[in-house]
């Protein structure tokens, strides 16, 4: 896996329908599909109903019209030097049809040996069986406490990091939706996949607390017993600073008219109705840091303290952080970078 993403190709093309590619594809690749969703579908139909000949010679005017759309259009600007890769779903019909033309064209084109299926066994192995290849060093601390931006910091520090929450495109709360929604599982799967499989296994890398879900994703099953058996380090924030800096890390959906009422409305069952009544009505009067400082006291802390008790034996150090500031956040960084350092010397 680290092999391709090394591999120089200065494309790769995924010959697959649109549907196909949308469920997962190999980062990075362009979709040109040799059949859309709607010819595929035809083709199959043909196939089963009529028979595999008539399917065939279908096919192949369809497929022979498609790569040629794509010849001069997409690619009408590429070189004589340009290099490649074309994979479909098991590495037969469509990607080898694909790649003779280019072929014939006089451009060095390789082909992913057993296409996505491939690729995807290699993804479940990564995700479900090796795990991350470098120790973990878990980022924790209560809602608000900036953890993802520091783990951003650190990452432009030079320090190993995964950011799970930014490859499921979700903050990893109830309020956590962000814009364009969530990749599909697998997708998710692949991105972090790859994202492992960069990581140099000499050096720690640090991962933010996360429960098993984020969002509607599913943390793979080697990542999650890796993240919950490796060293903790705990943000400390007061609650006035956390509540501050979430209402203004919570922005676009502040903006979204009726969303935060929504979201209040969805915790009835686990709070009391005046509580209830009196969250929605903050977000009726846009008392965000207040709605803020309340949800983290009363529902989120609560919730992330008994979650903590589980791993107390592994939390290694604790990083105060009296504000979210630029300059508190700096600090708070080289802190942890420190930290780390003690942790993993």
């Amino acid at each position: 896996m680290g092999d391709l993403a090394r591999a120089g190709f200065d494309d790769i093309i995924d010959a697959r329908s649109p549907a196909e590619f949308a469920d997962d594809h190999l980062p990075g690749a362009i979709n040109l599909p040799v059949l859309d969703d709607a010819q595929r579908a035809e083709v199959g139909t043909i196939y089963r109903q009529v028979a595999p000949f008539q399917a065939r010679k279908i096919g192949g005017a369809l497929a022979a019209a498609n790569i040629a759309s794509h010849v001069a259009g997409p690619l009408s600007d590429r070189n004589g030097g340009w290099r490649p890769m074309v994979y479909c779903w098991r590495g037969g019909q469509r990607s080898g049809s694909f790649a003779t033309i280019l072929d014939q064209i006089g451009w060095r084109v390789a082909r992913l040996d057993g296409g996505w299926k491939a690729w995807r066994a290699l993804v479940v192995q990564q995700v479900d069986q090796i795990g991350p290849p470098a120790p973990l060093l878990v980022l924790d601390g209560n809602t608000g406490s900036a953890k993802t931006e520091i783990l951003h910091r650190l990452g432009r520090r030079g320090v190993q990091v995964i950011d799970l929450e930014g490859l499921a495109n979700h903050r990893g709360s109830l309020f956590g939706a962000m814009p364009g929604g969530q990749p599909p599982q697998k997708l998710f799967e692949s991105r972090l996949a790859m994202r492992l499989a960069a990581l140099d296994p000499q050096r720690p890398v640090v991962i933010e607390a996360e429960s098993s879900r984020i969002g509607d994703l599913t943390v793979p099953r080697a990542v999650w017993k890796a993240l919950i058996t490796a060293p903790r380090l705990r943000i400390e924030v007061p609650l006035e600073a956390r509540a501050a800096y979430t209402a203004a890390a919570y922005a676009e959906a502040i903006a979204q008219p009726g969303r935060m009422e929504a979201t209040v409305a969805r915790l009835a069952g686990l709070h009391p109705a005046e509580r209830i009544a009196r969250w929605g009505a903050m977000t009726r009067e846009a008392d965000w840091p207040r709605l803020a400082a309340e949800l983290m006291a009363q529902h989120y802390d609560p919730r992330y303290g008994r979650q903590r008790l589980r791993h107390a034996a592994l939390e290694r150090a604790v990083v105060s952080v009296p504000d979210l500031s630029e300059a508190g956040l700096e600090g708070a960084s080289a802190a942890v970078e420190a930290a780390i350092a003690r942790i993993f010397p």
